[in-house]
């Protein structure tokens, strides 16, 4: 046997010890790295209104603070406002089931002649299995429900201690990671870091036009219908679309029906029908252009993005992806060499129809009579 092959085959146990067990720590942290990586585009949104302040002569810290608590306090107060409307239409919703159920009833009795009572109704829900299967569901999973509560309390606490700490600490930390780079390569840093707070507030800002056109079209429709509760419910709709992803179209749009409901139930069909036509609009025409133009990116790669971070990530990545890539993009942009496009029929701009494609032949046919 060789010399080297003792020494090889432990260097190859070594490797693949060393493997493994990054592997396991990788996957042991991954909640850890995606809080972070939230908290850090976090730091970067807030990242203007703490510089601003502090260029004022504010502790950067106390900026700080002062930002995050100006946020928990709106969202806070959002929260309690919302869960005391919505707590006194469940409330209204239980008292009045019984009504609803004789007019659904009667209808169904006058529109397909059947002879349909409330009390077989209920007599055939409380005998039910499936309704007793989900009593027993519902009451052994009160503990689970409790322990993702209190998990995801402990994460929003984690997101956004972090989030503090790259905010109040934003010039410590870019003059700690400038300090192991070459000077080159901090000047690189540093642009980059400018790039990803701009694009970053961007997203914010564009975000934040969207609720504000989103609330203002449903607070108009649900005024009309008489909708009670019409500006917070817009209120609820433009925040929660905007800012969770894949699932908060369908948590804004549910609400309100379910309110319109309580009103009318063909109310609630007019509502439903309004979310989704509005989601369509929004999705196709206002949010690629709107993106596109406060973030710097075609509509396409927009939407790609969307997609790719959401299978990478899940609600996370479709959250952080566009300025992500916007920044990518931004940075990249400039150590791409760009040429001068050769004159081509297939990359001639568009020719122009109606009636500019009329007046230009006129002023040709002028011009050529002018010459004759």
């Amino acid at each position: 046997m060789p010399r080297w092959l003792p020494k090889a085959l432990v260097l190859a146990l070594a490797l693949v010890a060393c493997y493994q067990l990054g592997n396991w720590a990788f996957h042991q942290l991954i909640g850890l790295l995606i809080n972070v990586l939230i908290a850090f585009f976090l730091a970067l949104a807030v990242e203007p209104a703490v510089s601003r302040m502090a260029s004022r002569g504010m502790r950067r810290g106390l900026a700080t603070f002062l930002v995050f608590f100006l946020v928990l306090i709106a969202g806070a107060g959002f929260v309690v406002m919302l869960s005391s409307i919505l707590a006194g239409q469940i409330v209204d919703m239980v008292e009045d089931f019984p009504q609803y159920l004789d007019a659904l009833i009667n209808w169904i009795n006058s529109t397909f002649h059947t002879t349909v009572s409330r009390v077989d109704v209920q007599d055939s829900l409380l005998h039910s299995d499936w309704l007793q299967r989900y009593v027993q569901n519902s009451a052994s999973g009160v503990l689970d429900v409790s322990t993702t509560v209190l998990g995801g309390l402990f994460r929003l606490l984690t997101i956004f201690l972090f989030s503090f700490y790259f905010a109040a600490d934003g010039p410590r930390l870019r003059r700690a990671l400038c300090s192991v780079l070459p000077p080159a390569r901090q000047a690189e840093v540093l642009r980059a870091w400018e790039i990803a707070v701009d694009k970053t507030g961007g997203y914010i800002y564009s975000r934040g036009l969207m609720a504000l056109a989103s609330g203002v079209a449903h607070y108009i429709v649900l005024e009309i219908l008489g909708v009670p509760y019409a500006p917070v419910l817009a209120v609820w709709v433009g925040l929660v679309s905007q800012f969770i992803p894949t699932i908060g179209t369908y948590l804004a749009g549910a609400l309100p029906t379910l309110i319109a409901f309580t009103v009318e139930p063909w109310y609630a069909v007019w509502v439903l029908a309004f979310v989704v036509i509005y989601q369509q609009f929004e999705n196709y025409v206002l949010q690629p252009k709107l993106t596109s133009k406060t973030v710097d990116i075609h509509p396409a790669v927009a939407f790609g993005s969307v997609i790719a971070g959401t299978a990478l990530l899940g609600a996370v990545g479709a959250l952080i992806a566009i300025p992500a890539v916007a920044t990518l993009q931004a940075f990249l942009g400039a150590y791409v060499k760009r040429y001068d496009v050769m004159d081509d029929p297939e990359v001639r701009a568009p020719r122009r129809r109606g009636l500019g494609a009329l007046a230009g032949r006129v002023r040709r046919v002028l011009r050529e009579g002018n010459d004759a």
